[in-house]
């Protein structure tokens, strides 16, 4: 509250006409008339500056970027929910991304030679970092009939599990995920330790988004841009500006990708975009979900937009007390859901509702369920063990 308080123009006009600490809480827990944001319109009330501060840490804020990946054009850009009143531009905030980072893993996992059907142990693991003298072993975030088993890369990746992603992590080692990223538009930076898999690193909504335009863009990644070009009053076009691109990944991979994207929503952690929201065109996403249920995040890939958001409170400290409420599915899906919903219904947008191009020769196979009834015959039924 105090941190708040000091951000304030309130405060800083009252130190600059002298006021001490004591003098200046004192005037901020004084009522007065304000006119004060709400979800049904501004509000004529009297509270103080103190309370409301306290008042507008209630809200939560949100953020949402949409993108071209094959021009780099921003199509939407909100920072918050009412900059009247929120003078916050969340969309070049700072925050853990939770398990939005875990497609970057699963990539260079397929660059390494892994396929989408291959199985990974989703059990406890871990992992040694000698550089601090120190053990990693993560907990999955909540128990499920999968524990102890083995699950197909696919189905981790949908699923989100921890687990799977701390074991590759374990056998591809933090620093060439970094290299990947970076490739893929990311600048901010990460440190080289193991627990990057699962998101705990602080990325801003355009390096995200930025980099999931690659599996859309055949793996060529797209910077973000606002300005294509910058003209006189009369109309000359003084100059243009191109993003920067470059080829991350191949086309195999990023296609491959996308079809693993698609399956988070199809039956994983993103299917409310289906069961929900009626968006039955080929979409792939990926939900996020921070430490105490701080950050929630979606990111949706469809072939000619990828968009995301984040939701969250002003600071990490405030937070949901269940994963119910605060994982991404809840908070930052929907936005993305609605958003799709009024593009695709809007005939001036008139967005491709298409597949994907496949590659030509692509012959990656994705019949996960077959090879699982296969190999577990003599085992059980195919939904224990995949």
């Amino acid at each position: 509250m105090i941190n708040a308080m000091h951000q304030t123009p309130r405060y800083r006009n009252l130190r600059n006409d002298g006021l001490t600490d004591a003098q200046i809480l004192k005037n901020f827990k004084t009522k007065t008339e304000m006119r004060v944001f709400s979800y049904k319109g501004e509000r004529d009330t009297i509270m103080s500056p103190w309370d409301s501060i306290r008042y507008y840490k209630f809200f939560l804020r949100a953020s949402f970027l949409a993108v071209d990946p094959h021009t780099g054009y921003v199509k939407a850009w909100v920072g918050g929910p009412d900059f009247r009143y929120f003078k916050y531009n969340g969309v070049m905030q700072h925050r853990q991304v939770g398990s939005t980072i875990k497609p970057f893993l699963y990539t260079l996992a397929l660059q390494e030679g892994m396929k989408p059907c291959d199985k990974i142990l989703n059990a406890p693991v871990t992992i040694e970092q000698p550089e601090i003298n120190a053990f990693w072993s993560p907990k999955n975030s909540e128990e499920t009939r999968y524990d102890g088993k083995e699950v197909t890369m696919m189905f981790a990746l949908a699923t989100s599990l921890d687990w799977t992603a701390a074991r590759l992590m374990k056998q591809y080692k933090p620093r060439p995920m970094i290299d990947l990223v970076r490739k893929m538009g990311v600048k901010s930076e990460i440190p080289v330790v193991p627990s990057i898999c699962l998101g705990t690193m602080e990325l801003t909504l355009p390096e995200l988004i930025g980099a999931y335009t690659t599996f859309a863009n055949k793996g060529v990644y797209t910077q973000p841009i606002i300005v294509s070009r910058i003209e006189d009053k009369n109309g000359n076009v003084l100059t243009t500006v191109k993003p920067q691109q470059n080829e991350a990944i191949s086309e195999n991979t990023a296609y491959t990708m996308v079809r693993m994207l698609q399956q988070v929503v199809l039956s994983g952690t993103g299917n409310r975009l289906r069961s929900k929201y009626n968006l039955t065109n080929e979409i792939g996403g990926k939900t996020g979900t921070t430490d105490n249920h701080s950050d929630g995040w979606f990111v949706g890939v469809t072939p000619d937009l990828v968009a995301g958001a984040w939701v969250g409170g002003e600071e990490p400290t405030i937070h949901f007390d269940h994963m119910k409420s605060g994982e991404g599915a809840a908070m930052a899906l929907p936005i993305f859901g609605l958003f799709m919903q009024k593009v695709y219904a809007d005939p001036r947008i008139n967005l491709y509702k298409g597949p994907f191009p496949v590659p030509e020769n692509y012959d990656v196979p994705f019949d996960c369920s077959m090879r699982e009834v296969e190999e577990t015959d003599t085992k059980g039924s195919r939904e224990d063990s995949f």
